[in-house]
């Protein structure tokens, strides 16, 4: 027997969700240790270890090829790294978790409704105001693509800590980038998504790393979980 090593978000709705991916699959996981636990069994496949993990924790681990299999979103494999979709197999997307990674600026900006049109405020932001735009943000990586991928350059990101909608009401950031499902909280604080500002649609998938060291027995394994999740083969 050759055990392969699964990871699912250790709390919250996504963990949930997660779980009843496998109980409806007939195989339920259980956390013997309790709910503070970061260790789950499979008992109709023993040979699945399981792990709970914060869902960036998954992403980074599944780049890796530390675990072997697991459920995050999509959202993180593309902020962990520039090349993490690349270094996982998708084959399984869930249909929940689902939210937009957006570029939203403040309502008052009434001549902003597209990326060129941010580029040219951008542009003459500092000649204007002494400094260049600040974008807040959680997702670095992502905003600095989406922006390179629009020519733009001129602008600062402030890291966000806390609450990323609010910080143009604050003075903290002039726009924001961020995940939205509804985007009810950015209409709230007086933030519009632009028209091409939607840098990616995410969802909970359910992946496979290419960069764990598959053998035959791993890959045995492997095979029978997929089948019992009615998800697409892996080749490594």
């Amino acid at each position: 027997m050759t055990t392969i090593m699964l990871a699912l978000p250790s709390k919250g709705r996504i963990q949930d969700e997660s779980l009843a991916v496998f109980a409806d699959a007939g195989l339920a996981i259980d956390r013997p240790g309790g709910a503070r636990s970061y260790l789950g069994e499979m008992a109709a496949m023993p040979d699945v270890s399981v792990r709970f993990l914060s869902a960036s924790e998954i992403a980074r681990e599944l780049i890796r090829g530390t675990i072997d299999i697991g459920i995050t979103g999509e959202d993180l494999i593309h902020e962990t790294a520039a090349a993490g979709p690349d270094q996982i197999a998708i084959v399984k997307r869930l249909g929940f978790g689902r939210a937009d990674a957006v570029v939203a600026v403040p309502d008052s900006w009434i001549d902003v409704t597209t990326m060129d049109d941010l580029s040219d405020v951008a542009a003459d932001f500092r000649a204007r105001h002494g400094r260049w735009l600040k974008v807040a943000t959680k997702f670095v990586n992502l905003t600095r693509r989406h922006f390179a991928a629009h020519g733009i350059a001129e602008y600062r990101i402030v890291e966000s800590l806390g609450a990323t909608e609010a910080a143009p009401a604050s003075g903290a950031a002039d726009l924001i980038v961020d995940i939205t499902s509804t985007g009810s909280t950015l209409s709230a604080n007086g933030l519009r998504i632009i028209e091409d500002g939607t840098m990616l649609k995410s969802e909970s998938l359910l992946m496979v790393a290419r960069n764990a060291e598959w053998h035959e027995g791993k890959l045995e394994t492997l095979v029978r979980l997929l089948s019992a999740l009615g998800a697409e083969t892996f080749q490594p």
